[in-house]
């Protein structure tokens, strides 16, 4: 077995591991990079591989920037089966249209102002989308469900079996096993890996044993504060906000934070904590995204399901409303007096939140309220790192709203959880790749796995091949 690190390679995003065995090639993830515009549009549509000489991919789950390559790859020539579990499925059948409606709506956006600068005499050049709604719809018909904890065969002598991560609706941790050779090689990847007592979903699962593991290290140097403080920190914001007649600009990734923030109003509405304002979800792709939560309860945890047993609805109240419509979208950027408006995406990288941004970041009453990891160079980092001016669209705007961040909602372990996580796993590894982490991240978790259990970790460069061998 051949490993080689594509994606997420000394970096967070664009997950995307190619396996070499038994004379087929397995695509683990296929995820977009975010970052700088020039370089993700660069990784992004020009492809490190053929792509039509992938057999095979195996998705962990439904996010962007492990699942949102996909059309890139199919209209480069892949046509083989992309394996996920059944929620996974159900959620990237919105989510890779919607990011294909985005990458045509953006750059149908971008090329209206650039007309508008030619027609002075400016220089502007046109730009194409990464990929359009076809290629999205090419994609759906080939992903085959395979549900937690029942082996699949991808090829003969290939096989894999997959638990629940417990990051988001549906995602897995996976074990890869090659038995084509005289012994087996058994390639464990982790996702990405949840916490313990995250609202909605179900705790992370034990992997199998294996021999080799992929394993992501986003807050591998890094501990989280308790969940509970997340819910404090919502309602001061809220209620500090609303005070001086503001809005609350709140980016979220239309899978996962969405559904637990909306749970989290709920509760803290319920419990008269937070001042009585409108609240709205500005998401096409979050609503159909919170459908497909009501439809799978097999992955939830207790504390939802009981919400479900009482008959009440865990995303929804009286005070929420969801926004579908591009024209009711528009409208709330004329609202006046405080509200909160939740939109992705949760990078402010494209979408509705870049509209909404536009609109609200330099007035000093607002705040915008970052919910979850923001990569390098992406503007939702930029406005962690409270720089006094951005661009939105090309066009600089001065930085006058609160920024605030709420870290504790992360849905990522931290390096005490990843080690928890990993314990289980130490007999039989032989070697980790740490992936999907900033550098001191990963250096951090390696010293961490060398320091507690004495294995060896290594953050494989982009490019870089390993073969796997049987003991």
């Amino acid at each position: 077995m051949k490993i080689t690190f594509w994606g997420a390679a000394g970096t967070v995003t664009g997950s995307m591991h190619l396996i070499e065995a038994g004379g087929k090639r397995i695509l683990l993830d296929c995820g977009l990079y975010q970052g700088r515009r020039k370089e993700a549009d660069q990784k992004n549509r020009h492809l490190p591989f053929d792509a039509s000489t992938i057999d095979a991919v195996v998705l962990s789950h439904a996010h962007i920037d492990h699942s949102g390559n996909l059309p890139t790859v199919v209209k480069n020539g892949f046509s083989g089966p992309i394996y996920a579990t059944p929620a996974t499925i159900d959620l990237c059948n919105w989510m890779l249209r919607d990011t294909a409606h985005i990458q045509e709506s953006d750059a149908d956006f971008v090329n209206r102002r650039c007309d508008r600068r030619k027609s002075l005499g400016l220089d502007c050049a046109p730009v194409d989308p990464l990929y359009t709604m076809q290629d999205a719809e090419r994609t759906l018909p080939l992903f085959h469900p395979v549900p937690y904890h029942q082996p699949a065969t991808l090829f003969p002598g290939l096989s894999y079996e997959c638990v629940d991560a417990g990051h988001i609706l549906g995602s897995s941790s996976i074990v890869l096993t090659d038995s084509t050779g005289s012994k087996p090689v058994r390639l464990g990847f982790s996702g990405d890996v949840g916490r313990p007592g995250l609202p909605i979903v179900r705790d992370p699962e034990t992997l199998p044993p294996a021999d080799y593991l992929i394993l992501e290290s986003t807050y591998g140097g890094k501990l989280h504060k308790q969940i509970g403080h997340a819910a404090d920190k919502l309602a001061e914001v809220v209620n500090r906000t609303a005070k001086r007649g503001g809005r609350i600009v709140v980016p979220a990734f239309a899978v996962g934070r969405t559904q637990q923030l909306v749970l989290l109003l709920h509760e803290l509405t319920n419990a008269r904590r937070i001042v009585n304002i409108p609240i709205f979800v500005d998401s096409p792709l979050a609503i159909n995204v919170t459908a497909v939560h009501r439809a799978h309860p097999e992955c939830f945890d207790a504390g939802t399901k009981a919400y479900l047993d009482q008959g009440e609805n865990p995303f929804g109240f009286q005070r929420l409303q969801y926004v579908r419509d591009a024209a009711e979208s528009k409208k709330l950027n004329d609202l006046h007096g405080p509200f909160v408006v939740i939109s992705a995406s949760g990078m402010c990288e494209q979408g509705r939140i870049l509209h909404h941004l536009r609109n609200s970041i330099e007035d000093p009453r607002n705040a915008v309220l970052i919910t979850g990891f923001q990569a390098e160079n992406t503007l939702g980092r930029k406005l962690v790192r409270k720089q006094p001016e951005v661009k939105i669209f090309g066009e600089p705007m001065r930085v006058r709203a609160e920024i605030q961040s709420l870290d504790s909602l992360s849905a990522h372990a931290d390096q005490k959880d990843l080690l928890e996580w990993i314990k289980p796993l130490k007999p039989a590894l032989r070697q980790v790749f740490l992936v999907h982490g900033e550098p001191q991240q990963s250096a951090a978790l390696a010293n961490a796995l060398h320091s507690a259990y004495q294995l060896d970790a290594q953050a494989p460069a982009r490019g870089q091949s390993f073969d796997l061998i049987a003991m």
